[in-house]
């Protein structure tokens, strides 16, 4: 996928609207930071916020059903920490 100006201006919308409205902390650096916005997306009650969610879908390719059906995910699920390797180890961010 290709980060332009626009898709970047999406993601950071949505990020801060997320973080306010269901307290997650999703950073953009994460490898999975699209479809976990989209997923909460589809978790808030918030209209701006869904419509934040199909414009980001719309940008990034992905299937426009993962946007209009609703999931099983909670905002809970997405706050796992994520896990990356450096230099051997196995750093929990």
């Amino acid at each position: 996928m290709e980060f332009n100006k626009a898709v970047l201006d999406c993601m950071q919308r949505l990020r801060r609207r997320l973080r306010d409205e269901q307290h997650l902390e999703i950073r953009l650096s994460q490898p999975d930071a699209i479809q976990a916005m989209l997923t909460a997306c589809l978790c808030s009650g918030d209209e701006v916020t869904r419509e934040l969610g199909k414009q980001l879908a719309t940008y990034s390719d992905l299937a426009p059903s993962l946007v209009m059906k609703p999931s099983s995910a909670t905002p809970a699920a997405l706050h796992q920490p994520s896990v990356r390797i450096y230099r051997g180890q196995r750093v929990m961010s």
